[in-house]
């Protein structure tokens, strides 16, 4: 078991119990104690899901800052970073706020249960819903099932779309924020994007602006299938 849990300012000194010891850092440590030590492994098994410490390091390596910069810019001592980072100290939440201060996050990101987030999320193929592009629309180019709607956090968009042949007058050209890749797995597929028209076969791929107003249409009987992923 780790001989500390929680971190404390020296201000609170007066506050505090017996069992507690000033650092010379400037921080009182709080120690398990033996009356209770199922109190301090109770934080400690609520504490572990999140993750705290592993969020820390990688906020800072990405920022490639390396222990030493990073206590110039916190007040903190390296020796003091490293045991957050490990989990052998848990910071309180002044101290968390000052580094998340750095990295300009919010305390929340620490409090997500990695448990809870979904990093891996799988969507089987009865799950899905299909869904028109317009809702209650008599002429519908295509059709969209959302791939990876069970993920929380993601980063990207991704869509299994099924075209139907819609006349070209009757197209309705949509746009939104971000980037669009389209990959044909089935049919062929007709896009106006802006001003150009392209045709793309089973195999072909697209990237483009998704600002930019674009359609869809399904080009031929054979049925036409698409994977399309947005960003942004």
């Amino acid at each position: 078991m780790k001989n500390y849990l929680i971190m404390k300012r020296s201000s609170e000194r007066r506050k505090l119990a017996p069992q507690m010891e000033t650092n010379p850092s400037g921080f009182v440590l709080v120690k398990k104690i033996n009356e209770a030590p199922m109190v301090s492994k109770t934080i400690e098994d609520n504490l572990r899901p999140y993750q705290i410490g592993p969020k820390l390091r990688a906020l800072r390596l990405k920022k490639s800052m390396g222990l030493v910069e990073l206590g110039k810019h916190t007040g903190l001592s390296p020796a003091l970073l490293s045991k957050l980072e490990r989990d052998k100290l848990y910071p309180t939440l002044p101290t968390l706020l000052r580094i998340a201060m750095v990295f300009s996050v919010g305390l929340d990101y620490f409090f997500t249960d990695e448990r809870k987030r979904h990093i891996v999320s799988v969507v089987r193929k009865d799950e899905r819903i299909k869904l028109p592009e317009r809702p209650g629309a008599s002429d519908v180019a295509y059709y969209f099932e959302s791939l990876d709607y069970k993920s929380n956090e993601r980063r990207t968009s991704s869509y299994l779309a099924e075209f139907e042949p819609v006349e070209l007058e009757k197209l309705k050209p949509h746009q939104h924020p971000g980037s669009e890749f389209l990959h044909v797995m089935k049919g062929k597929l007709g896009l106006k994007i802006g001003l150009d028209d392209y045709e793309l076969d089973a195999g072909d791929s697209i990237y483009f602006d998704a600002s930019v107003p674009h359609t869809y249409r399904r080009i031929g009987k054979p049925l036409c299938q698409a994977m399309i992923v947005t960003a942004g």
